[in-house]
């Protein structure tokens, strides 16, 4: 049996509890990769990323690379004189960072590949209306999410969690799956599957303005999913018109309630205590909500402060 020495690559909360979990069952990590520092925020300061104040608090080896392919960086990696490399949300590995290692790189992805393969598989599993998920290790090849396959763990999506609430239980079934995957490439047993391709592969697109916009004509469903599937973060969104204003409201949390209506599809309906929404199979009743320059809040506090015309609508 070989002992491991381990280069960790990673950067948001999501890897960090993989790490956590790692160092935990005692492995030995030898270095840790995560993005380079960079300014966030109003005042741009600089941010860390999540895996590198963890590897900080932890005494961890860390290495920062702008560019992976930079002759110093690999040979610091060399120098770490790893024999496995995991990855998790991290990004796209040249081959000589991949082939490094004797016992290989494998990656924790978010989804049961070969499906939502990309950089966003747990929003695109809610947004789709999936009812399961998972999480697959896999060795890295010189495609995205594309390798042969080490292990999967499924689990079951609820009707109303979202893609926060999914996240943080995506972690702990990543977490035993990357110690179930070090287990059998420590044992020298580890066998694998190749991904096979068809035109039914579902892909975790990347996420931007476009289609995080809320599209009131379509099903109550899918709506809701989409909300679902966008919340806490980057969140779902719509333009909001009253008395001949418009202004851009982001959605996080609603309620689909089944009522046959004669509405057009976005119309207002409120009330003292509620916002609904009309759509095609009933109505959208909006729980939670940010207005611009607003911070998000319960609409029952929205409604202290604000009244909407009949005139209201979303689109």
């Amino acid at each position: 049996m070989e002992k491991l020495r381990i280069i960790f690559m990673g950067t948001p909360e999501f890897a960090v509890g993989i790490l956590d979990t790692i160092i935990k069952n005692n492995y030995d990590v030898v270095g840790v990769i995560t993005a380079a520092d960079k300014p966030a925020g109003r005042g741009q300061k600089i941010k860390y990323s999540a895996v590198k104040e963890y590897a900080l608090a932890n005494n961890l080896t860390l290495l920062q690379p702008t560019n992976l392919k930079d002759e110093t960086f690999l040979a610091e990696l060399k120098a770490l004189n790893a024999n496995l490399q995991i990855v998790v949300a991290f990004r796209m590995l040249p081959k000589a960072v991949w082939e490094m290692p004797s016992l290989g790189t494998f990656n924790l992805h978010a989804s049961l590949l070969p499906n939502y393969r990309g950089a966003a598989p747990i929003n695109w599993a809610i947004i789709n209306g999936e009812t399961t998920t998972g999480v697959t290790t896999f060795f890295i090849d010189d495609k995205i999410d594309t390798g042969a396959m080490i292990l999967n763990s499924e689990i079951a999506i609820d009707p109303e969690e979202n893609a926060g609430q999914l996240h943080d239980r995506l972690m702990h079934l990543g977490s035993k799956t990357v110690i179930d995957t070090l287990m059998v490439i420590e044992s020298g047993n580890v066998t694998t599957k190749i991904q096979e391709d068809n035109a039914e592969i579902k892909t975790a697109y990347k996420l931007n303005k476009d289609n995080c916009k809320i599209d009131w004509t379509k099903s109550g469903d899918e709506i809701n999913n989409l909300i679902r599937g966008l919340s806490p973060y980057p969140a779902s969104w719509c333009f909001l018109k009253d008395k001949n204003e418009e202004q851009t409201i982001k959605i996080y949390e609603a309620k689909l309630i089944s009522e046959a209506h004669s509405y057009e599809a976005g119309k207002l309906i409120c009330s003292k205590k509620e916002i609904k929404v009309a759509v095609q199979n009933g109505f959208l009743q909006l729980l939670s909500l940010q207005l611009p320059g607003k911070k998000r809040m319960q609409v029952t506090e929205l409604l202290n402060g604000i009244t909407f015309s009949d005139e209201a609508k979303v689109y």
